[in-house]
């Protein structure tokens, strides 16, 4: 035998799930994929650097966590010290933001960034302008730009494509980001 809900309390139980829809965050970004050579054209500045630490801070109606690096190698641009990410936790509130990487006091990265209007120091693509140096005491350690989760398209078609993991040596990438500067004429 099947029990009806009274209306009252199927209407509510409607407004409940609308409600708490609309409050989810949203599971993914979608990103336009970007060719290492793509990345180092549009980037202001290119850094190996290594996170010292990390603040949040309201800007406007955004959140940002503000990360201090500190440079050892420059690619490109000038030297900066400190890069920002959408999301984080300020003043009692917590912004997500799908996609947008979060870093550790200690970790090295190859940073792609560009310079927002605010003067906000970036990274290019959310992870797509990210790679992961190895601690591995080398003189030329392996880098790693893992694969975005993110839906990406691809520029010229507007299609969906899959992103994939990059791996290579920091000399080969250093090679790769010249030979990009170079035949932008940068």
């Amino acid at each position: 035998m099947r029990t009806a809900f009274p209306r009252h309390v199927k209407r509510a139980l409607q407004i409940a799930v609308a409600l708490a829809s609309c409050l989810m965050p949203l599971q993914s970004a979608t990103l336009e994929r970007l060719t290492l050579n793509d990345m180092a054209a549009k980037s202001t500045a290119i850094v190996r650097a290594k996170v010292l630490d990390s603040y949040s801070a309201l800007t406007g109606s955004a959140i940002y966590t503000h990360y201090k690096i500190q440079v050892t190698e420059r690619l490109k641009g000038s030297t900066i010290t400190e890069i920002a990410v959408r999301g984080g936790v300020a003043g009692g509130l917590q912004q997500l933001v799908p996609g947008a990487p979060k870093f550790n006091k200690g970790d090295e990265f190859v940073f792609f960034l560009w310079a927002g209007k605010d003067g906000l120091n970036q990274v290019i693509g959310l992870t797509q302008g990210l790679f992961a140096v190895a601690a591995d005491g080398t003189s030329n350690p392996s880098v790693t730009r893992n694969a975005s989760h993110e839906l990406m398209l691809d520029a010229r078609t507007g299609r969906p494509v899959k992103d994939e993991t990059l791996v290579m040596r920091m000399s080969d990438l250093r090679s790769q980001i010249a030979g990009a500067l170079t035949g932008a004429g940068q």
